[in-house]
């Protein structure tokens, strides 16, 4: 069997009983709609080779796998493993299920899929429980990483992106989660407290002011689909800072956002280490740049 089949060849093949048909696509796919006599085994599952091996125990049978375009790497992922199994003769169904129905072929029909989750415009206020900064720092020999609880915001979409909005940081709550030991994990918190870095006792909070967002042309999903800009305040400086992020709406009707960015501390005077600033700090030198990851759940205001 050559390794892809046009529609018309794969329905002469099932007409005369001789191949085995896998719908490699979610479950809940599989159930809206599939070929008729088709089994389901999930690609993106670890038990898909478990699940093939159920249906099609002969490695010798004829197998047809197809996914919903043809257009990405799932029935080529299903082909490349199969033929690892040593399974001998596979295929692909050329353009998937929709070239199957486009060439007037039927499938069977089953629940009707939700139609996509939308964002919906208004304020979505944040949830701080749910919600976090991690925060990375690292020096030539090693890196610290820990966590800032963000103790509150809100964020306001217009247009199906967000328009404004801000969070605050409760510097007090900075956490470390590398160090095991507590002698020196405190001794790290400490220092990251005192005017060397963030100066918590004068300035316990930093502040995001969100004041815009342009959407990423030809973003996919599990890539950064919007540009922020904003002005981040740290200490008594504040400067415009723009980065990428995912905005995803859920079903359950929250709004979850996540972004990863490196900032220059110093910028925002923490400079203590910074090999720009001094001179001779031996072990003292810590790198300028602190990388940053945000994790934004919301829920929509009443």
């Amino acid at each position: 069997m050559n390794a892809t089949i046009p529609a018309h060849e794969l329905q002469q093949l099932i007409a005369g009983g001789s191949v085995c048909l896998i719908d490699v696509l979610l479950p809940e796919d599989f159930a809206c709609r599939h070929i008729a006599g088709a089994e389901n085994a999930c690609v993106y599952e670890m038990v898909f080779l478990e699940r093939i091996a159920e249906c099609v125990p002969d490695r010798d049978r004829a197998v047809v796998v197809y996914d919903d375009s043809g257009a990405t790497l799932a029935a080529r992922t299903a082909r490349e493993k199969l033929e690892r199994a040593g399974y001998r003769n596979v295929a692909i169904l050329e353009g998937g299920l929709q070239a199957w129905q486009a060439a007037g072929f039927e499938v069977e029909q089953g629940t009707p899929a939700p139609p996509p989750v939308a964002l919906r415009d208004g304020v979505y206020n944040i949830d701080a429980e749910k919600s976090v900064v991690e925060w990375i720092g690292r020096n030539i020999n090693n890196r610290h990483y820990g966590r800032i609880a963000i103790s509150g915001g809100e964020i306001v979409l217009a247009n199906g992106r967000p328009l404004s909005g801000r969070f605050v940081l409760d510097m007090n709550t900075i956490t470390n989660l590398d160090l095991q030991d507590e002698g020196w994990r405190g001794m790290l918190l400490r220092h990251l407290k005192s005017e060397d870095f963030f100066d918590v006792g004068r300035y316990p909070t930093a502040t995001f002011e969100l004041c815009g967002a342009a959407a990423i042309a030809g973003a996919t999903p599990g890539t950064p689909n919007m540009e922020i800009a904003g002005s981040l305040t740290i200490k008594e400086t504040t400067r415009s800072i723009c980065f990428p992020a995912i905005i995803a709406p859920q079903e359950d009707g929250t709004l979850k956002a996540q972004a990863a960015l490196d900032l220059d501390r110093t910028l925002w005077d923490v400079c203590y280490g910074s090999g720009r600033l001094f001179e001779r700090l031996g072990m003292h030198l810590v790198n300028d740049l602190i990388s940053i990851e945000l994790f934004i759940v919301a829920r929509q205001a009443a």
